[in-house]
């Protein structure tokens, strides 16, 4: 190709998108492609990674669509491209309905892509990107799609069925990681419990996050959801053992109820779930337990929220959000009347979350005068903004050092905590 096109990747949704823009923004730069500065300049082409799980996301990324196409009208930007879940989804309507864009691409495909803009894909490249956030921690996405039928979750028709990620590729993506100057490794999948059972015909989690770590760069491994039916012992064993293993174990039960659970085709019960979460509890005292509940879901009666919200304030989580039910077409609950009005599932998400915030004041308050160890990350109003083990980014709670615009992002301080907020803490180094 002749000249040097620069090249702008916005995306939307979770962080398994953006490790999708990162590898094919190294693809692009290796085959002649610029990065285009964030601020400055029209870049010659911008692709959308796009979002398609629930109404709120689809939203978001329609309207970045149009804005896009307007900015293209006025010569802004030059091409336009869209890829990600909701293109997977709805391609042919957005075609239809936004014709402005030059070209619609779906999930998991890069080489598409690639060949449509004259570029080869790097084989060799595909455990290599460009960080797009602060470069002091990173996200391993350790599998594509899910085999699992939640009721309510359009993931496995957009994304397919489970594929885990040979662990020999994903030790060479985590050692290109840390030589980059990663310290936080953060694993993800849909459903990080089952990685390898696809693969290696059994579950190989702990296989992968002990051979993670005998790269001695990695000083944070966090681990991010869990599925309640499927948590080896031996992980846990792993996390009692290993002090680089965050005490955090992200865990979405979604519901507490038999009735819901069953409706939602979750696999497993209320006493199960129960017994699951203060046996880890009980083993790792320590840890926070972060979870993630469904209010609204197709036949939840008030008798299903009661239960649920009693199970809040019992169980007390240290880290916890919300979501009201989205009635999604391709979902084995869209044959389910969406009976609960969104008036009544925003109410009763707005409950929990008030019963959420007095826990987390209480437990913030119980902190202060203690000494935590906090990884810096960034540094805003010549504040310094870190996390302790116990918070993953952009999602939980931050600690904030007053003055502290001297400290390094990505460097490890101790600190000692000063004052408690409801969501955030004040501290200062020790």
């Amino acid at each position: 190709m002749t000249g040097k096109k620069s090249v702008k990747i916005i995306t939307l949704g979770c962080s398994k998108n953006t490790v999708d823009s990162e590898k094919l923004l190294k693809q692009l730069s290796y085959s002649g492609f610029g990065e285009s500065p964030d601020s400055t300049g029209n870049p010659d082409i911008v692709i959308v990674n796009t979002c398609g799980f629930i109404n709120d996301a689809k939203e978001e990324s329609v309207n970045k669509i149009i804005e896009l196409v307007d900015a293209k009208e006025k010569g802004m930007i030059g091409e336009l491209y869209v890829m990600g879940c909701l293109s997977e989804r709805y391609k042919d309507e957005l075609e239809k309905e936004i014709p402005g864009v030059d070209r619609y691409f779906g999930v998991n495909k890069p080489g598409e892509i690639l060949r449509y803009l004259n570029s080869d894909y790097s084989k060799p490249l595909e455990a290599d990107r460009v960080l797009s956030g602060p470069g002091h921690y990173a996200y391993l996405k350790v599998s594509e799609g899910c085999n699992r039928q939640c009721a309510f979750c359009a993931i496995p028709g957009i994304r397919g069925n489970y594929l885990s990620a040979p662990v020999e590729r994903l030790v060479k993506e985590t050692y290109t990681l840390t030589k980059k100057g990663v310290k936080e490794l953060i694993l993800i999948a849909q459903d990080l419990s089952y990685y390898g059972v696809d693969r290696y015909r059994k579950p190989m989690l702990v296989e992968l996050v002990e051979k993670l770590l005998e790269n001695g760069d990695i000083e944070w491994l966090r681990l991010h959801y869990l599925y309640p039916g499927s948590i080896p012992d031996k992980l846990i064993d792993l996390m009692k053992s290993d002090p680089r293993i965050c005490n955090y174990i992200d865990i979405p039960i979604q519901h507490i109820s038999d009735n819901v659970l069953s409706s939602m085709n979750r696999g497993h019960s209320g006493k199960y779930t129960r017994e699951l979460l203060y046996s880890l509890r009980k083993q790792i005292p320590e840890a926070a337990i972060r979870t993630t509940l469904l209010t609204g879901f197709p036949g939840e009666t008030e008798q299903d929220f009661d239960e649920l919200s009693a199970f809040v304030k019992e169980f007390r989580f240290e880290r916890m959000g919300v979501f009201t039910y989205s009635h999604e077409e391709d979902t084995p609950a869209y044959s389910k009347k969406d009976d609960v009005p969104d008036r009544i599932k925003q109410e009763r998400a707005d409950h929990l979350m008030e019963i959420q915030q007095d826990i987390s004041m209480e437990n913030n308050k119980q902190l202060v005068g203690k000494k935590m160890r906090v990884i810096a990350d960034s540094i805003e109003n010549k504040n310094c903004i870190a996390r302790t083990e116990f918070d993953s980014p952009e999602v939980d709670q931050e600690i904030i050092i007053p003055g502290g615009e001297k400290l390094q992002p990505g460097k490890y301080y101790d600190v000692l905590i000063t004052v408690a907020g409801l969501y955030d803490l004040e501290a200062k180094i020790i």
